[in-house]
């Protein structure tokens, strides 16, 4: 089961920062996240979301691939599989950026920007979907950030080590 981690910060490069180094410990096996997004409130108030998995990119390339594949082998039916697979891999860029675009993956992009409305202006929060981590190493990578939990579905102990890391106090 996946939990949920919303962590704001005063600085609006922070949760980038952050996110870099949950992404070197990514690399090294320590976390798994399944969907992170980071949110930044500019000093006019408005709301900026990065999505840490660009989906219509994503269902481009599995639909060029699918495309083509199969526009390749209607196109050796009909005698021209190269017609068949550009036509193919055409139709298939097309349809995958459709669905990718319109698909809402991992964390709800309206809970999203209902909490993030919450954030005050001229800081930034980072929303993560952890599906596993090591937490002594994760939380050791993470002391020293100055940060606040404003939302989580770890238990309330794990919350509790979570935010004396992040506020750089001993355990």
């Amino acid at each position: 089961m996946s939990e949920l981690v919303v962590v704001g910060f005063k600085d609006p490069e922070e949760a980038d920062r952050v996110l870099l180094r949950l992404s070197k410990l990514k690399r090294e096996y320590l976390i798994d996240i399944e969907d992170a997004v980071v949110v930044v409130r500019d000093e006019t108030g408005k709301v900026h979301l990065k999505q840490g998995i660009n989906l219509v990119t994503a269902g481009a390339t599995s639909g060029f691939i699918s495309g083509s594949l199969w526009g390749t082998f209607v196109g050796l039916l009909f005698l021209n599989p190269l017609a068949g697979f550009v036509l193919g891999s055409t139709v298939g860029i097309g349809a995958g950026a459709l669905t990718g675009s319109l698909t809402d993956y991992g964390i709800n992009d309206d809970f999203i920007k209902s909490l993030a409305e919450t954030i005050p202006n001229n800081s930034s929060a980072l929303f993560i979907l952890v599906r596993k981590a090591q937490p002594e190493k994760v939380l050791a990578e993470l002391s020293g950030v100055q940060g606040k939990v404003l939302r989580t579905s770890l238990s309330p102990d794990q919350e509790k080590r979570l935010q004396e890391a992040l506020s750089g106090s001993a355990p």
